[in-house]
């Protein structure tokens, strides 16, 4: 089994973390007893974590065939983007603005409001084969995807818009700078994460170097050297006192790897 040696606090987009070995996955061979970390865009790395993997390169390619555009878990959400453009692939614009790669973003059935991954899926192929769509469990930011995924197929509609592009451009230009893991927590049905932290006087709170950040209260942010225990110790306050204040279990959007 090959293994890449990985430094966390330099690899992962909050950057913290420790330096690890991490198994790669390779000719679809997934080793038992590992937690997949992908790109580690929005993911949180203990100092202690259980054994690491992740896909390696064979999984990031992007093809057109006649059955739809497949595309390998391992691959950038950015250059699914690019392909669309070049090939005029409509409904994979908002790509252009969602960190990480593939395999991450079907797990949490990422997106912008309503344009999610999971809108033009296909299926996926996984450990145990091809599942179509219809056979996977989906909502807001979840599915019941439970392991590994080698690579997907989407329907390929003609029509990349520039305009589309533009618009999800602009959604996410209120999104802060500081390395952070992407959006705390999942938004409450009919309410805003974001609200809720700024209306518990959470906006701006930092411990050490972490801190909830001033331009968008739902990012955690990691302003130069944050630590893990910090970061945990922010997402517990800010849990409490929305429970306490609103009655509202706010629920982690960011995975917890310890």
């Amino acid at each position: 089994m090959n293994t890449k040696t990985v430094d966390f606090s330099k690899f992962s987009s909050i950057r913290i973390g420790p330096v690890v070995e991490v198994a790669l996955i390779e000719n679809d061979v997934v080793p038992e007893g590992y937690f997949i970390v992908g790109a580690a865009n929005n993911v949180l790395i203990s100092p202690t974590p259980p054994p690491l993997m992740m896909l390696s390169k064979a999984y990031d390619f992007i093809t057109l065939e006649e059955d739809g555009l497949h595309v390998g878990a391992a691959t950038p959400g950015g250059r699914v983007v690019s392909f669309c453009k070049k090939n005029d692939i409509a409904h994979f614009e908002y790509l252009s603005k969602l960190p990480g790669t593939l395999g991450g973003m079907l797990k949490m059935n990422a997106g912008l409001k309503e344009f999610e991954i999971f809108n033009h899926l296909i299926a996926i192929r996984t450990q145990s084969g091809w599942k179509q769509k219809s056979e996977i469990e989906y909502g807001y930011r979840k599915t019941s995807i439970d392991e590994v995924v080698f690579e997907a197929v989407f329907e390929a509609e003609q029509g990349y818009s520039l305009e589309r592009y533009d618009m999800f451009n602009q959604m996410r230009s209120n999104q802060p700078h500081e390395p952070s893991a992407g959006s705390c927590f999942k938004n409450p049905s009919g309410d805003y994460a974001g609200r809720l932290i700024e209306a518990v006087g959470l906006r701006g709170h930092r411990i050490g170097a972490m801190a909830f950040s001033e331009v968008h209260a739902n990012f955690l942010v990691n302003t130069g050297g944050g630590t893990y225990a910090d970061a945990l110790t922010l997402i517990n306050e800010a849990q409490v006192r929305v429970k306490r204040e609103f009655n509202i279990d706010l629920q982690c959007e960011v995975i917890l790897i310890k």
